[in-house]
């Protein structure tokens, strides 16, 4: 079955099993953003299941994911359900249901344009601009646990007093008494309005973590309880999942009425504190189960879909875990990073921020500076490490603190990190006009290389904002310089060095260089 659209490609019906053989020098990008360090696929064999049986070693995908592949020579794989892939020299092997072919051009970016024109439109929305405009404060390494009142005015108040610009403050875990009452707890709390107008004096909006999760045995499980609205197991029993707070029941997802439960809630929070939004974490697959019994049919990747409908309601959002919500005006953040230099840490942020533009999810956040891991970031930071971080992070479309610069930082680092926010704010014209075009085109803000550029796909530690304007972040302890792939054409680097490419440059490097080069006419 052929379906004829110029805009969007030639997409075939090929059923439940897919085996390709592979064209000269192709390589694919997609499934899911934990995979983007393996990114592109087939140079060495890969296999990913995006929804894995329970009880098998592999475990769904912890942050953003879509059921598409892309390919470098302009073939596109897509299904409405999730599927399992495998990549090895010479072949593609795709299982899972009504499994669609097609070919959107001859490269990565016209691959992707049809996809995404085809099966995830742009909704031409973003985000609150807020979000983009200024860091963004998070409440979670310096105030984990248990946030208060007093203690979150006095880290904004510091942040501020160190040079920081006013953004949006995200008060992270264990604001409420219990998960899924959705209420300031009045011992921390004692007056949340008056905080939220304190921070809002200082221009700073203000975001609340939100999880799907609500504490059992409180009185708030009990109420959803009796009114049907919280998950139930295979034997027809309210479903208690563990998770990283612990144990928790969930709310059934696919219930209108549950849903309705939750958004009257948060709209209550805005109504009678003045909060502007909220952080949507969990939501993932593997908290659910294929046999789970739920109001509505729907299997794990569905309640995480719906999970992220609920924040299109609100301006100011943030997720961590999304499935098939390409275009949608949804902040997505990496999941929590280790103070690591290696592919885990600092080296995973280039290609999962390029493997998250490709799914359809532009407006992305380099998780945390410095990592939000809680459980290793501690002790003594490593401020190099936090202010090559910073550096990446301030040319995303997204800059989050949590650790604060001004409390871990000696004053040459902190100089570097204010050195990458005025870099930032230099660069914010271009960074707004490419998540404004995401809104409507949606292309990705921060690119895969080879999306402008064939011949670079295997280039995965650089990219590029726009057709033009290439970064290539210091990645190495200790670096003194760093070598750059240019692609053909004119540049200027960071100096107002020209360069002609194709060609590998090196740049020399100290601890404020950001290495970057312009495209420009010959």
């Amino acid at each position: 079955m052929h379906h004829n659209d110029p805009s969007t490609g030639t997409f075939t019906l090929v059923g439940d099993e897919l085996d390709l053989s592979l064209e000269t020098g192709e390589v694919w990008w997609g499934g899911a953003v934990d995979d983007g360090g393996s990114m592109p696929f087939g140079a060495k064999p890969f296999t990913r299941d995006l929804a894995p049986l329970p009880g098998t070693v592999e475990r769904p995908p912890s942050n953003q994911a879509g059921p598409l592949l892309l390919s470098s020579t302009g073939r596109v794989v897509w299904s409405e359900r999730p599927f399992a892939f495998t990549v090895e020299p010479g072949r593609l092997r795709v299982s899972g249901r009504d499994l669609l072919l097609g070919r959107g051009g001859q490269n990565l970016r016209e691959a992707y344009l049809a996809a995404a024109q085809r099966f995830f439109p742009a909704s031409g929305r973003t985000p609150a601009r807020e979000l983009f405009t200024a860091p963004q404060y998070n409440t979670w390494i310096e105030l984990p646990w248990a946030p208060t009142q007093d203690g979150v005015l006095a880290h904004v108040r510091a942040l501020l007093d160190a040079g920081l610009p006013p953004g949006v403050v995200m008060i992270d875990d264990n604001w409420a008494p219990d998960h899924g009452t959705l209420v300031f707890d009045p011992a921390r709390f004692p007056d949340p309005a008056a905080m939220v107008e304190q921070l809002h004096a200082w221009g700073c909006p203000v975001m609340l973590w939100v999880v799907p999760f609500v504490t059992p045995d409180s009185a708030t499980f009990r109420d959803l309880q009796d009114r049907g609205l919280l998950l139930r197991d295979a034997a027809g029993e309210v479903a208690v999942r563990r998770w990283w707070n612990g144990f928790s029941a969930v709310l059934d997802l696919s219930n209108p009425d549950a849903v309705g439960w939750f958004t009257g809630r948060l709209d209550a929070l805005r109504a009678t504190t003045g909060v502007d939004g909220f952080k949507f974490d969990g939501g993932d697959a593997r908290d659910f189960r294929l046999d789970d019994r739920t109001a509505e049919p729907a299997e794990p990747v569905d309640l995480t879909e719906r999970w992220a409908r609920v924040g299109l309601g609100f301006s100011f959002n943030e997720f961590r875990a999304c499935w098939r919500q390409g275009g949608q005006p949804l902040a997505q953040r990496l999941q929590d990073k280790p103070p690591s230099w290696g592919s885990d840490g600092l080296g995973s942020l280039v290609p999962e921020l390029v493997a998250q533009g490709l799914l359809g999810y532009a407006f992305s956040c380099p998780d945390m500076v410095g990592g939000g891991e809680i459980g290793a970031v501690t002790g003594e930071v490593d401020q190099e490490f936090f202010v090559r971080y910073a550096q990446i992070a301030c040319l995303a479309p997204m800059v989050q603190f949590s650790v604060s610069p001004a409390r871990v930082l000696d004053a040459e680092h902190l100089a570097a990190v204010h050195a990458a926010l005025a870099l930032r704010a230099e660069l914010l014209p271009l960074l707004l006009g490419l998540v404004q075009a995401a809104a409507t085109t949606g292309e990705p803000v921060v690119r895969a290389m080879a999306y402008h550029e064939p011949g670079t796909e295997h280039v995965s530690d650089q990219f590029l904002l726009g057709p033009d304007l290439l970064v290539a972040p210091v990645l190495e302890r200790g670096a003194t310089h760093r070598d750059v792939v240019l692609p053909a054409g004119h540049w200027r680097g960071p100096d107002g060095t020209l360069f002609q490419g194709p060609a590998q440059v090196r740049v020399v490097c100290d601890l404020r260089t950001v290495p970057r080069f312009a495209r420009v006419a010959p």
